[in-house]
C-alpha cells in the first residue's frame, strides 16, 4: 500500500515487503505500511488476519522472514525488542501483581539501568498524565480494570517510547468504560504528539480513535485511509462489511454507458456509477442511514421482516433474496411500521456502491 520509502518524506513508520509463514504458511507477504510522526493509527480485521503479527514484527516480538522496519530514518529490522524504543501495552495489561503502581510504572526505567534518583520523577508525571498519582504505593490487585489500563500506558509512556503499539488495550473493559478510555487515550496521545498504532478487531473503536484505520484481511491491507473515507467509499466488499453496516443486494449489470450502471437485480432495476462490463456479476451496497422510506433516484418495495426501535434510530429489516441484506435506518422513533408490511425504500444513484463479482 506504500510506495518505496525515500529520504526527505513525511514517514516516520515504514515497514517495507516484510512476509512471514509459520510452518510453511505463508501469514503475510509484500507487507507495505506507513506511518506518519505523531499520526494515530489502528490495524483493523477479524482474528487471524496478521494484525497482531504486524504489530509483534514491528515491536522486535517476532522476527519477519523478509522486508524492512524502519523508524525514524533508523532500520531496526535486526534490533531486539529492547533496542528499539518502542512500547507495547498489551490486551491483559501485563502488570506484575507483586508490585505497586509505581514499582510497575518504573519498571521499564529500572531495566534500562537508570540511576535509582532519576527514576521517582518520570514515574510521578507518568502517573499524573493518566490521572493515577494517587495510586502510586496500591497493589495492582487493588485496581478497577480502567485504573488497570492506565498503569499499563503509563508504563509505556514513561520510558519515552519512538513509538507506542496497543494490542486490544480496551477489550477487557465494559462498553461505558471502553468509550471513555478512548477519549482519553487519544486525548493524551495528541497533547503528547506521540506515534501510536492501535490493534483491534471493533470498527467503532478503530473509527474514534485513529486519523488512519489500516483495514487488513488475509494477511494483506485491503484499504488505508481515514475513517470517513473508509466509510463512505469502502474499497471492496469485504470494507464496506467490516466497517460499519450496509445493504448489500447481488445483481447483474445489464448496461453500462458512460460511467453508469444498470444492474438488473431481485427487486428490479437498480443503477450506480461505475466501470464494469455488461453481463458480469456485480454487488450494489448502499449505507442504511442513506436509505429512506419513499422513492429516490434507486427504489425498490420489500415487505418488512422486522422494525427495531433502538431510542436514537429506528432499523427496518427488509425480507431479502439469498445472499442480499436489506436493511434501512431512519433517525428517531418511527410509529406506524410493522413486520408484515411492504414498503418502498429509496436513496440515490451517488450514494449506491457497486463492486465486480461476488461476495
Amino acid at each position: 500500500m506504500t510506495q518505496d520509502p525515500t529520504p526527505g518524506d513525511r514517514r516516520y513508520l515504514d515497514v517495507w515487503g516484510v512476509a512471514k509463514s509459520f510452518k510453511g504458511t505463508s501469514v503475510m507477504s509484500g507487507m507495505n505500511f506507513r506511518v506518519d510522526r505523531g499520526e494515530l493509527v489502528s490495524l483493523l480485521g477479524p482474528s487471524g488476519c496478521g494484525k497482531t503479527t504486524l504489530l509483534r514484527i514491528i515491536a522486535g516480538l517476532m522476527e519477519a522472514d523478509e522486508g524492512s522496519v524502519v523508524l525514524g530514518g533508523r532500520d531496526i529490522s535486526r534490533f531486539p525488542a529492547h533496542k528499539r524504543n518502542v512500547s507495547v501495552v498489551f490486551q491483559n495489561y501485563a502488570l506484575f501483581p507483586h508490585l505497586t503502581v509505581a514499582e510497575n510504572v518504573a519498571f521499564g526505567l529500572r531495566a534500562r539501568g537508570t540511576p535509582k534518583a532519576q527514576i521517582a520523577g518520570p514515574v510521578d508525571e507518568a502517573l499524573r498524565l493518566v490521572r493515577m498519582e494517587g495510586f502510586a504505593g496500591r497493589p495492582i490487585s487493588a485496581l478497577s480494570g480502567g485504573q488497570q489500563q492506565r498503569v499499563a500506558v503509563a508504563r509505556a509512556l514513561v520510558v519515552g517510547p519512538d513509538l507506542l503499539l496497543l494490542d486490544e488495550p480496551f477489550s477487557a473493559l465494559d462498553r461505558k468504560l471502553r468509550e471513555t478510555m478512548q477519549v482519553e487515550l487519544k486525548s493524551l496521545l495528541r497533547d503528547r504528539g506521540i506515534t501510536a498504532i492501535f490493534v483491534t478487531h471493533d470498527q467503532e473503536e478503530a473509527m474514534g480513535v485513529s486519523d488512519r484505520i489500516a483495514v487488513m484481511n488475509a494477511g494483506k491491507i485491503e484499504q488505508f485511509a481515514d475513517p470517513s473515507t473508509l466509510y463512505a467509499r469502502p474499497a471492496s466488499p469485504f470494507v464496506m462489511d467490516f466497517v460499519g453496516l450496509s445493504a448489500t443486494i447481488m445483481g447483474t449489470v445489464a448496461a453500462s454507458e458512460g460511467g453508469l450502471l444498470t444492474l438488473d437485480t431481485p427487486y428490479g432495476p437498480l443503477r450506480a456509477r461505475g466501470d464494469l462490463p455488461a453481463g458480469g456479476a456485480a454487488q450494489i451496497g448502499v449505507r442504511p442511514e442513506l436509505i429512506s422510506v419513499g422513492q429516490g433516484e434507486n427504489s425498490l418495495s420489500v415487505v418488512l421482516e422486522d422494525v427495531m426501535v433502538l431510542g436514537s434510530k429506528t432499523v427496518l429489516h427488509g425480507r431479502a433474496a439469498e445472499g442480499d441484506r436489506i436493511l434501512c435506518e431512519l433517525p428517531g422513533i418511527r410509529s406506524g411500521l410493522a413486520r408484515g408490511e411492504t414498503v418502498q425504500l429509496g436513496w440515490e444513484i451517488a450514494d449506491t456502491l457497486v463492486y465486480g463479482g461476488t461476495a
